[in-house]
């Protein structure tokens, strides 16, 4: 159906419906680049949610990374990343292939509207033009006919009368005849315009304004359908992606598919053992039969194989580190010596105290570790030494090969500017080469230490040796008790003590805590033998230890013994060791006395 033949006479609201044709168009555009504007945002969000939680270059991230749960994650941080890649490129072709193509279709659609309605007013105010000259026309017309008739008139008025000369009858006749002239003058325009308005006016309904709504039609027709164009690929913009992104997902899928909880699992096993052995079974010690005390260089390992056992109030000690507060039932227990052998092989010494609070990094032999940790940090210090001496060897091979060629071609170059350099990849390598037999000492030590399957009781043995040692470089003397009582497993220890840490550091924590005196498991406590006031704050993480804030009161139960730490009680059930440089000391004068 033609817009020329059916709406001809609706020019002004063909007018007005394709100036909201564009307007849509100008809307659907506006809403394609808002959607674009979108996807740019949530892409930039995905990208940055996937960048906050990527792994940090710290040591902490690259432990994470060895478990397969973790790598599943940082799996589906790059998938994701892509993903938000993906909603970019549908922003781009949005744009590109609807935004832009709209926009300058926009600008040629306005145009061409604008000649066609300009083209029809045209048409329009030449017909309206023709038709008051048609009326103009007519009016000449009927006034020529009018002014003939009265001329008539008057002529036949001045025959019929007898009084007028004949001169002024003929000239009336003359005016009538004149008038009819001009009548039938007029009429012969008016009827050929009349003739010329009507061939216009067909011209006009029927041939050039129905070719002008056609032009229109044919526009409108054109815009419906890049609409529907546009809408199409707005359509296929998001479906061109979907192979990637469907891919992205596999990734993500695929990666947690890949978790594996035992091999976790067993990684926590290969980052944590210590590759200490649990403590043997505490042995019964019999009070009812008296025990001879002998006091000689073989105390100690007498003590261990159980040959010998205290008598009196003696009493052996708990698990290093373990408080005793729960005090019924009592715990079996074991001879002193059994569990210092095992504390002092395997507990590894700790850093100073100030150091660990400033959160040091420990000692270059790495001796702040359990033995399978230890062990593992020192390999992989060797690993990574001969890798940088396998690169310096390889520089040294690639310079040799070029100073060779300079021998050869001394036009290429000087051979001695080539020497510094092969000396200070020497020297580099001596160093390397002198590191790596120092940690290799370390790991054959560890190596050394450690508890195998087929032999048991290599680190008491290990020991035995180290405190034989430490008897026969120091005198044996006698010690009491906080109860009186004297026992030669105190005396040992004091001297094992001697040998480890000759020189004690009040802000160095021992390798052992101290243990001079026995964790009761009696009822009644041990006897306060004065206060002390805390100087600093004392965290007291280890067991054995305990915390106390700056400026707070406690009791001593133990003063120092010349390892630096002092044995305090806050009340009836907490009590525990802290350093004799971080509080001050005031004794009973009885306590100083004994």
């Amino acid at each position: 159906m033609s817009w020329g033949t059916e709406l001809w006479d609706q020019f002004d609201n063909l007018e007005k419906h394709t100036q909201w044709g564009i307007e849509f168009v100008e809307k659907y555009n506006k809403f394609v680049k808002e959607r674009s504007e979108i996807e740019i945002n949530y892409a930039k969000q995905i990208r940055n949610l996937s960048k906050k939680y990527q792994p940090k270059k710290n040591s902490r991230e690259e432990e994470e990374s060895k478990y397969s749960f973790c790598r599943a994650f940082f799996t589906t941080l790059n998938e994701l990343n892509d993903y938000a890649g993906q909603h970019e490129v549908i922003a781009e072709n949005l744009t590109s292939q609807i935004f832009v193509e709209l926009t300058r279709y926009l600008q040629e659609l306005k145009a061409e509207r604008k000649t066609h309605f300009h083209d029809g007013r045209k048409a329009q105010q030449y017909i309206e033009s023709s038709w008051k000259q048609l009326e103009s026309c007519k009016r000449r017309f009927e006034r020529d006919c009018k002014e003939a008739d009265r001329a008539q008139q008057y002529f036949e008025k001045m025959d019929a009368d007898i009084n007028v000369t004949k001169a002024d009858v003929e000239k009336a006749r003359q005016q009538a005849q004149m008038r009819h002239q001009m009548a039938s003058d007029s009429k012969g325009d008016y009827s050929s315009y009349l003739q010329k308005f009507n061939q216009e006016q067909n011209d006009h309904y029927h041939t050039i304004i129905p070719n002008i709504f056609q032009k229109l039609q044919d526009m409108e027709e054109k815009r419906i359908e890049r609409i529907g164009a546009c809408m199409k690929a707005f359509a296929e913009v998001d479906r061109q992606v979907l192979p990637i992104v469907g891919k992205c997902l596999d990734g993500m899928t695929t990666a947690a598919e890949s978790i594996e909880p035992k091999t976790d699992s067993q990684q926590v096993v290969e980052s944590y053992k210590s590759g200490f052995e649990p403590p043997s079974d505490v042995e019964f010690e019999d009070y009812g039969q008296a025990m001879k005390r002998t006091v000689s260089e073989n105390s100690l390992s007498n003590a261990k194989e159980g040959k010998e056992k205290p008598a009196g109030k003696s009493k052996p000690k708990l698990w290093p580190f373990i408080k005793n507060k729960n005090k019924s039932p009592k715990q079996h227990k074991e001879p002193l010596s059994h569990r210092l052998n095992d504390f002092m092989a395997s507990k590894p010494k700790m850093h100073c105290l100030r150091s660990l609070r400033r959160g040091g990094s420990g000692p270059e032999d790495f001796s702040h570790l359990p033995p399978e940790q230890r062990r593992k940090k020192l390999q992989g210090k060797i690993d990574d030494l001969n890798k940088d001496i396998h690169k310096e060897m390889d520089q040294r091979d690639a310079l040799t090969k070029m100073k060779d060629v300079y021998i050869k071609n001394p036009q290429m170059g000087d051979p001695t500017s080539v020497d510094p350099r092969l000396t200070e990849i020497a020297q580099n390598i001596e160093k390397l080469q002198a590191e790596v037999q120092k940690f290799e000492g370390w790991l054959a030590e560890v190596e050394e230490r450690m508890p195998s399957k087929s032999d048991s009781h290599r680190r008491s043995g290990l020991y035995e040796t180290q405190s034989n040692i430490a008897v026969s470089n120091n005198c044996a003397q006698d010690r009491e008790s906080p109860d009186g009582s004297y026992t030669e497993e105190q005396n040992t220890e004091t001297q094992v003590k001697a040998n480890i840490n000759p020189t004690p550091n009040p802000n160095t924590i021992p390798t052992t805590m101290p243990d001079d005196e026995e964790f009761d498991d009696d009822d009644e406590p041990l006897a306060t033998i004065g206060t002390c006031k805390a100087l600093y704050p004392f965290e007291g993480h280890n067991e054995g230890t305990i915390a106390v804030a700056e400026g707070e009161l406690l009791y001593v139960i133990e003063e120092d013994k010349g390892d630096g730490w002092t044995r305090v009680r806050r009340n009836q059930d907490e009590e525990g060791y802290v350093p004799t440089s971080y509080i001050e000391v005031n004794l009973e004068p009885n306590a100083k006395d004994s």
